[in-house]
């Protein structure tokens, strides 16, 4: 797992944020009236916006303000503080850690939920392996084998509709060998005619798997794409 170091810690202690403590995430308060009379206090202020974002993106739904205020001053003023340095990093860790654990479970219990129920919709096909597929359009012409190099427009999403890469979008056409690309795409592939145009369901085992793929990809990710396949070689 990814490990969230002192950075953050010297981030959280040096700014001052306006979050009330114990609030349910969505919920809005109204925020307590002060002058940003100086070139500090903007920056303070601005420090703050920037981190309680932060935080919050990555799944930090509330904070008790009153505990954060007392360890930047003591911090600010020297004091000895009620967690060291080290300790502090641990806790952080173990709350991220932890945070990333539940999402990804959370994740892999959506996709399989997703799956079931799809795989009763009319004209979705599910393969023995899992990957499930529609024809939008059967094409005519040869099939690739898993030695080929393929041409293909896509546009992949999230199960949520969440777009994460799209040839489509992109305008230009993406080329690669089949035996490169995900389980998912190289299953469909070699039983796709030059010319079809179908939506894969990708299970999680048949895509990234438990490591996910950058920021939009994460771990236990069902996965969606739209395909067209162009041409076979170069």
């Amino acid at each position: 797992m990814k490990k969230f170091g002192s950075l953050l810690i010297c981030l959280v202690f040096v700014s001052g944020l306006a979050v009330a403590k114990g609030k349910k995430k969505g919920t809005k308060t109204e925020s307590k009236k002060m002058e940003l009379k100086t070139e500090l206090d903007s920056l303070s202020y601005s420090l703050g916006i920037s981190i309680a974002n932060n935080l919050k993106a990555q799944g930090v739904d509330s904070i008790n303000s009153a505990a954060m205020e007392a360890a930047m001053s003591d911090v600010y003023k020297g004091n000895d503080t009620l967690i060291d340095i080290n300790a502090a990093n641990e806790i952080i860790n173990k709350y991220f850690q932890g945070a990333m654990e539940r999402k990804a479970a959370a994740d892999k219990k959506a996709g399989i939920e997703f799956l079931a129920a799809n795989a009763k919709k009319e004209g979705v096909i599910t393969l023995p392996s899992g990957l499930q597929y529609k024809v939008i359009k059967m094409g005519d012409g040869p099939k690739p084998t898993a030695s080929d190099k393929v041409t293909t427009h896509y546009h992949g999403t999230t199960i949520d509709g969440s777009v994460f890469d799209s040839s489509v979008e992109r305008g230009q056409p993406a080329s690669f060998p089949v035996g490169g690309v995900i389980k998912g795409w190289q299953e469909a592939l070699v039983l796709m005619p030059v010319g079809s145009k179908w939506t894969l369901y990708i299970p999680q085992e048949l895509a990234y798997g438990d490591r996910g793929a950058g920021p939009k990809i994460g771990p236990y990710a069902t996965l969606i794409f739209e395909i067209e396949l162009l041409k076979i070689g170069e």
